[in-house]
């Protein structure tokens, strides 16, 4: 099996921190930023290991080169939540399709949920790789909010290095 749903490459490397606000900081200092800040981020259909549950987190996103990076603490579920490299995420033409064939490789589905309208999953690939992998259903509203990421990275002069989002 193949990871052809994945062709595409990552989009995003996220990193586990324990708080997102300090880690910008750091992340700054390595040539990343500016940082955009959730706290306590609202998803809705939470499936935690096919079950219903929840999925707290916050988060701070930045650019770093030509990939997005994110900080993220998870709040709830804590088994869901660990320090370093936390996941790859990659943009799927077909979720239902890309998620089965992630199962199908031995990647169980932890959590699913739905931000807005988009969805999006993590599956366990971490006896693999040593981290989930994060699908998420590609869509316009989704592409928008990377562009504006990397665009406040174009030209970025250092100030305001840590932004709240509404």
């Amino acid at each position: 099996m193949t990871l052809a749903s994945l062709a595409g490459g990552p989009v995003q490397l996220a990193y586990g921190v324990d708080d997102v606000r300090s880690a910008t900081i750091e992340w700054v200092g390595r040539g990343a930023g500016p940082f955009f800040v959730r706290d306590h981020i609202e998803v809705g259909d939470v499936k935690v290991d096919g079950a219903p549950g929840s999925f707290d987190h916050s988060s701070a996103y930045g650019q770093w080169g030509a990939l997005m990076v994110e900080l993220v603490v998870v709040h709830d579920p804590p088994h869901l939540a660990r320090r370093g490299l936390h996941h790859q995420a990659f943009l799927v033409d077909s979720f239902a399709k890309a998620s089965a064939e992630l199962i199908d490789m031995g990647w169980r589905c932890a959590m699913a949920a739905t931000a807005g309208s988009t969805r999006f999953a993590f599956h366990d690939a971490t006896a693999d790789l040593g981290h989930f992998v994060e699908i998420y259903e590609d869509s316009d509203p989704l592409r928008g909010f990377y562009e504006m990421v990397r665009e406040a990275a174009h030209d970025w002069d250092g100030r305001e290095p840590v932004r709240l989002l509404r």
